[in-house]
């Protein structure tokens, strides 16, 4: 045991350091760098510490040779043990592919040909992915269950017997009842989704102005956003009503103890809905046509077709959340751009790194709400390798994101040290298998995106 949690932290070290390299080459600071060493290996001329481009080329360098020593001894230490065969062929794959890259990146260095920069960063997220698929395998087999028992078609446990009729408090205030009902009402637009939300439409139009972004585009955007999530959390409470009755994590919510009536929340979230198209309408029609996408495609085909009928809710319903990068992209540039269906692509593969954290902390309660999440229908073994799939895929996508824009050291930074800390809590879930391990795996998650988004935003506006 000993020995299989050296080489996991060994290979999970590897593939931290690849991507170190890769976000560090996809970055303006390392091409800034390149043209101020063109020799290979070492750079002519002695080391100037004011000269920055030449100290980042240095680093880069000595980076990695030290990556490269890390590869060899991980290898070592994998082929020598007892891992399966395709984590020890994914293990040769990467290995092999390492000195490879070495040799493009020396040409790279000292040549001027335009494509070979492309071939470098990519074979990097090669070598980077192969790494990952082989963590994620080695993972499974050290700390997966053949005991579990996936439930295929979960159907929704018995409605709580009991008064249905609504609460009725006696003796409270009219100032009690006003913050009482307001609240109940804010509860119904999900608040707490709103603030990475909003970040991700803000690093969409920072990304597409730059410093040329608008206050009025910026209120306008942010302030249709926060209305849309509204209305979509709102008409998910309206269809979730009876559902919601059956799952502990969300029986008390407005709709489901009659705080609100259906009628009421209905008129409330078509209001929201209407409030927030006139703001985007105020960008551009294209916004407005986006927000209204967004709310339809949670509210119906998230909430009352995926959600409720296949495992893959989670990865499509994934498509909710991202839609809020195009809509800032589209905010500040009027068209849909390269880069901001990129960003959008980073949330999608986020999405389900993030929420199948969740899935497995209230694995029971969503089974009794019968929706077949995956750890209900495929197991947790099943689950948490997926987590490290769609994680290792969210960060070779947040390196393509580098690679189409100016962003510069502060993204690149960000994304390698919350990117492992992600990883990180990834591995605790595997090996601790328990509620608290799946919630702080699930907060590392909202602390790696929301880092990301932040410095995008600063990168962008401010660098």
């Amino acid at each position: 045991m000993a020995e299989s949690r050296t080489f996991t932290g060994l290979l999970a070290a590897t593939a931290v350091g690849v991507y170190l390299l890769v976000l560090a080459g996809a970055t303006t600071t390392l091409t800034d760098a390149a043209a101020a060493c063109t020799t290979w290996p070492l750079c002519d001329g002695p080391v100037d510490v004011t000269n920055t481009a030449l100290l980042v080329a240095w680093g880069h360098r000595l980076v990695a040779a030290a990556v490269g020593l890390l590869v060899v001894a991980m290898a070592v230490v994998g082929l020598r043990s007892g891992c399966r065969g395709r984590v020890k062929a994914a293990i040769i794959l990467g290995a092999a592919l390492y000195p490879v890259q070495i040799a493009l990146g020396a040409i790279v260095a000292t040549s001027t040909e335009t494509a070979l920069p492309g071939a470098h960063l990519a074979l990097g997220m090669g070598i980077f992915g192969s790494f990952v698929l082989a963590l994620a395998w080695h993972l499974e087999a050290e700390t997966g269950s053949d005991d579990e028992t996936p439930v295929k078609n979960p159907t929704p446990a018995p409605e709580p017997t009991g008064d249905d009729t609504p609460d009725r408090t006696p003796a409270l205030t009219f100032r009690e009842r006003l913050v009482g009902t307001a609240s109940a009402y804010f509860r119904l637009m999900k608040p707490r989704l709103m603030w990475l939300l909003c970040l991700v439409a803000a690093a969409g139009m920072a990304l597409a102005a730059g410093q040329t972004l608008t206050v009025r585009t910026v209120l306008l955007t942010l302030g249709g956003g926060v209305l849309s999530i509204g209305a979509s959390g709102t008409f998910n409470h309206v269809l979730e009503r009876d559902i919601d009755k059956r799952m502990d994590r969300t029986s008390d919510r407005p709709i489901a103890t009659h705080q609100i009536p259906v009628r009421n929340a209905l008129a409330f979230g078509l209001l929201l809905s209407f409030a927030s198209l006139w703001l985007f309408w105020q960008v551009n029609v294209l916004v407005a046509v986006l927000g209204l996408t967004a709310i339809v495609f949670y509210s119906i085909i998230y909430t009352l077709v995926l959600k409720p009928n296949t495992v893959q809710n989670t990865v499509i319903g994934g498509a909710a959340g991202a839609l809020p990068a195009l809509i800032g992209w589209v905010a500040a540039d009027g068209s849909v751009g390269l880069p901001g269906v990129v960003l959008a692509v980073v949330i999608f593969l986020w999405t389900p790194a993030h929420f199948y954290n969740l899935a497995l902390a209230y694995k029971d309660d969503y089974e009794a709400g019968g929706f077949p999440m995956m750890p209900v229908v495929r197991g947790e073994t099943e689950t948490r390798k997926h987590i490290v799939y769609y994680l290792g895929a969210t960060l070779i996508s947040a390196g393509v994101l580098g690679v189409l824009t100016p962003l510069g050291w502060l993204y690149a930074v960000t994304s390698v040290l919350l990117g492992a800390v992600f990883l990180w809590a990834v591995i605790l879930l595997h090996r601790e298998q328990t509620e608290a391990a799946a919630f702080r795996a699930f907060h590392a998650s909202n602390a790696y995106l929301g880092a990301v988004l932040i410095a995008i935003v600063v990168d962008a506006l401010a660098l």
